[in-house]
Formats: structure tokens, sequence, C-alpha cells
């Protein structure tokens, strides 16, 4: 079975990690909400304090096979912040393992030469740090190991990609009909 590292920190945005956690748990895809704190209670954005399945330390990243950053601009900050994490980012992008990120969360796969080269989207008015990549105005980029999409208003286009990507374009259809998304 698949499995996916939602990765959260204080100030992320609140939809974009529930509704890809949310879809890609209808799937039937194993994701675990990973808190980059000493604590699994995570105060988003907008107040909503959520409760991770466990912290940074009580995982084992061999497991993964794809790592996912929801966006919100203290979220990242806050993210990146983290060595580990960022280590492991680095490190499974080189192995050809997934990393996905959306919003404000693709800057600090850039920060991390992750998307050197590559085609990739995010929140729009942060275009233009991403120097070192080909942004696309497009709900969602897939280019080689790395998604990217851009936004709470793209959160369930992203968790329908990362369905498609594990389980098929089939499966992806089954739970945009069963969530009555309309794209």
């Amino acid at each position: 079975m698949s499995k996916v590292y939602v990765f959260l920190a204080d100030g992320f945005e609140e939809i974009e990690a529930l509704a890809v956690v949310d879809l890609l748990r209808r799937a039937e895809v194993d994701t675990t909400m990973v808190a980059v704190s000493d604590t699994i209670e995570i105060i988003g954005g907008h107040g909503i304090v959520v409760t991770a399945d466990k912290v940074i330390e009580e995982i084992s990243f061999e497991d993964a096979d794809l790592l996912f950053l929801p966006g919100g601009t203290m979220g990242v900050k806050n993210l990146g912040k983290s060595e580990e994490l960022c280590n492991k980012l680095v490190e499974f992008y080189e192995k050809g393992k997934m990393v996905a990120a959306i919003c404000a969360a693709p800057t600090l796969l850039h920060k991390l030469g992750i998307l050197n080269g590559k085609n990739a989207t995010c929140y729009r008015s942060l275009a233009g740090e991403l120097t070192e990549a080909t942004y696309v105005d497009a709900n969602v980029v897939v280019d080689g190991n790395v998604i990217t999409s851009q936004g709470f208003g793209t959160s369930v286009d992203m968790g329908l990609a990362l369905i498609e990507y594990f389980k098929g374009r089939e499966e992806a259809k089954r739970i945009q009909y069963e969530v009555m998304y309309r794209a």
C-alpha cells in the first residue's frame, strides 16, 4: 500500500492540508498527518487547531512514497525551520521519490533546489520566487517526481492528482464523482 506523509506546522493553510488528506483517505491511500513540532496539536493559519497523527520523530521516512507540504505563508516558514524535513525532501527528490506542495509551499521546494529546471505552479503572487523553475498558471502541474498546485481553490484538484498518481485515473474519477466535484 502507498504511504503519504502530510507535514503540518503552525500557520498551515487548513483546507489545503485537510482536503488532500480527506481525498487520499477516501481512496484508501495510507495518509499520515505529521507535525514538525514536539506536539501533535497544530494551529492553522486561521486559528483552527488540528491534531496530527504523529510528530516527525515518530515516523520512518523510508516507509513513505510521497511527502506533501500544504501552504500558508507562516506554515511554510515553519516547515522550512525543520532541518530534518528539509533534508528528507531533498533526499526524496534525489532518489526519484515523489514530493508535492501547494500554494506557498512550492517556494520551499524551490529554496531547496528541487524545482530547478522544472515546470511548477504556486500561489500566483509568489510565482516570481520560482526563478529556477518555469512557472505554469495551472491548477496542478506534474513534472517528473514533483507535483505542485496553486492554493486553497485547487486543493481538490491536488488531492485528485495524487489519487491518480497512486491509484489511476479511474479511481480519481470515482472519488471526484463521489464528492460531487465538477472541474
